[in-house]
């Protein structure tokens, strides 16, 4: 896994904000110089994920560089209903977000008479539900066509054959009762299956409400709160404005010190799954982002294919551990480095140094 392909998909009806979304989010790109084979079209933004522990780490070991684990956000073409028939863009829509890991959902709760609404009203669960329906619209399309596929196939009595095409049925059958496929529950042999299939359904998802909280009914939030889907509310239009401001700043202007832009990009990288472990030495401070219970190997592997390929061992120090000690020198002289073998599971926070036979 490369930094490069944690992609969110950005994804709304028109008229919520989402392109002041992305260009906020573009505002905040990283250096692409930095960031070696990263082709980037003009609807990707590579943004850094915020992490003062790069700073700190960078700074003791004065490295010539500093990288931040990155995330791409993915504008996609605005949303309208029958999408997954191809309407308005809906072709490209849908193939877009199929490249990504996860997708946020700006809903539109500002009220604004200068800016239409496609529906009647400002209804951010109604948004919800047409974004959601021409997903599984589509999700159901393309489990049609397996099932299609595989009812021939079925009549030869072969096992593994009937066990899918049963798999594929009940799948079908959560569509069609107007579910997404990641709100059911998996064993861990069926959502490497799911995998498979690249199911827009299945993919992490986060909603952002674009408004303030004061635009917002209480029931609503309520109900997302019971329901325990992952949301955030954030005025895009004011992130806009205040971009480039600091904390002190923000907390002038009576707004929350860390920017709405911040909060949505470390909720984006928790929907991925994911960890932080660093490198740093004079060369480079960097952070790298890993799957949670990652085992040092794929720790490796993540750095360059080869040290997991001849991962020998892994050398390990929690980050606060390392500046505490003043460096690596004193570090080892008091034996806080730990050697860790191919078992070993990395935490968030890990400094590590790979040895590897190559």
């Amino acid at each position: 896994m490369s930094n490069a392909s944690l992609s969110i998909g950005i994804v709304g009806l028109p008229n919520v904000g989402k392109s002041t979304l992305f260009q906020t989010l573009t505002k905040k790109q990283v250096d692409r110089a930095n960031y070696p084979f990263c082709t980037i079209e003009p609807n990707v933004g590579v943004v850094a994920v915020p992490d003062e522990r790069v700073d700190q780490l960078d700074h003791l070991t004065r490295s010539a560089k500093k990288i931040h684990a990155t995330i791409e956000f993915v504008d996609i073409a605005g949303l309208v209903k029958n999408a997954h028939q191809g309407e308005g863009l809906g072709n490209q829509f849908l193939a877009h977000i199929r490249e990504t890991d996860a997708i946020v959902y700006v809903l539109r709760a500002f009220v604004n008479k200068d800016i239409l609404s496609v529906q009647e009203k400002v209804d951010p669960l109604e948004d919800k539900e047409i974004l959601e329906t021409e997903l599984i619209l589509k999700d159901l399309e393309t489990i049609e066509k397996k099932i299609q596929g595989l009812t021939k196939e079925a009549r030869s009595g072969q096992k593994e054959v009937i066990q899918e095409l049963a798999f594929l049925n009940r799948i079908r059958e959560i569509l069609i009762s107007g579910k997404l496929i990641i709100d059911a529950d998996w064993n861990e042999t069926e959502t490497k299956k799911l995998k498979t299939y690249q199911l827009l359904t299945f993919k992490p998802k986060l909603y952002l409400f674009n408004g303030t909280e004061k635009d917002l009914d209480q029931a609503q939030v309520d109900f997302f709160s019971k329901n325990g889907w992952p949301f955030l509310i954030i005025d895009v239009l004011t992130e806009f404005e205040t971009v480039d401001f600091n904390p002190d700043e923000r907390i002038s202007l009576g707004l929350k010190p860390e920017s709405g832009l911040n909060q949505l990009i470390k909720k984006s990288y928790d929907l991925l799954d994911l960890i932080t472990f660093f490198t740093t030495g004079p060369d480079e401070t960097r952070a790298w982002p890993i799957k949670k219970n990652s085992t040092a190997p794929i720790a490796g592997g993540v750095i360059h294919s080869d040290f997991e390929k001849y991962f020998i061992r892994a050398e390990i120090i929690n980050w606060q551990t390392l500046i505490q000690s003043g460096g690596y020198a004193r570090a080892r002289e008091r034996g806080l480095i730990r050697t860790e073998g191919r078992e070993y599971i990395i935490q968030d926070g890990d400094v590590i140094e790979i040895k590897h036979g190559r």
